[in-house]
């Protein structure tokens, strides 16, 4: 499998940023697709699951309302649309092939249901 994880940057509190990650080497459609983040000097953070079919969006509750999690399943590539960011959103993200394995009735956000990982990008919410 190869990732190509591209849209990070550096924005203005308030802003916006599209992330895409493009796979190829498997079909996006027999897949859920997870996003994560790594802020400096924390462990990885779940923050969003969309299932194989993109019927079903799992958010955590600090970016439900800012972040929308889709996946164009013709052009295997999946988005991840980031709304009114906040300096908290600050990390590097990854888009992940998994399961959005959900345990009395909530997503887990848990990496360890996901076996396939982009490469991450940079994104940073400064003024």
């Amino acid at each position: 499998l190869q990732f190509v994880e591209s849209g990070g940057g550096l924005v203005q509190p308030g802003g916006s940023l599209r992330l895409s990650c493009t796979v190829s080497g498997a079909t996006l459609a027999d897949y859920a697709i997870g996003w994560f983040r790594q802020a400096p000097g924390k462990e990885r953070e779940g923050i969003s699951c969309v299932s194989p079919q993109g019927s079903s969006v799992n958010y955590i509750d600090s970016v439900k309302g800012r972040f929308t999690n889709s996946k164009d399943t013709a052009n295997n590539t999946a988005y991840l649309q980031m709304n009114n960011l906040e300096p908290d959103d600050t990390g590097v993200y990854y888009c992940a092939l998994g399961s959005c394995v959900r345990f009395q009735g909530k997503w887990t956000a848990d990496a360890v249901h996901f076996d396939f990982w982009g490469q991450g990008t940079q994104v940073t919410v400064s003024s």
